[in-house]
């Protein structure tokens, strides 16, 4: 939460601990939830050049979902990102349901011999370094 740790270090961390876990394997992967933080972020975009995830959103819109209340402030701050083991069948926001966030449904096919439709982004090393530093941070914070 931005109002408790300006910096949300521990959650930038967790996230690109999860993309550097990834990295690691070659198999169907899905990562979607409330991270709190807008996909053009350094944090967000760091993660999907460490995990290699695709944004389906990428070349069809925001998708803005919070807050549901304020229809001039609203941002993407709920996310899927999948490998390219996945192919979009459909993505759309849909109606409030009484919270604060929109619901999004998102329709994936496991395609995983078909070509890849999205280039997989990349981390180059600087990108890698920087990861790894906020890694390191984050528990030094933790230790402290």
């Amino acid at each position: 939460m931005p109002m408790e740790n300006v910096r949300s270090l521990e959650r930038d961390a967790e996230l690109l601990m999860v993309g550097r876990m990834i990295d690691k394997i070659d198999e169907p992967t899905i990562v979607a939830g409330d991270l709190n933080d807008v996909a053009w972020s350094r944090t967000t975009t760091l993660f999907q050049k460490t995990s290699r995830l695709l944004d389906p959103r990428v070349g069809r819109g925001l998708y803005p979902t919070f807050p549901v209340a304020y229809p001039l402030m609203r941002c993407p701050l709920d996310h899927l990102f999948h490998s390219n083991h996945f192919r979009l069948v459909e993505l759309r926001r849909l109606k409030s349901v009484d919270s604060d966030h929109f619901p999004m449904f998102i329709s994936l096919s496991l395609e995983t011999t078909a070509e890849h439709t999205q280039e997989e982004p990349e981390a180059d090393v600087e990108e890698k370094q920087e990861a790894d530093e906020t890694i390191e941070e984050a528990f030094e914070t933790l230790e402290n």
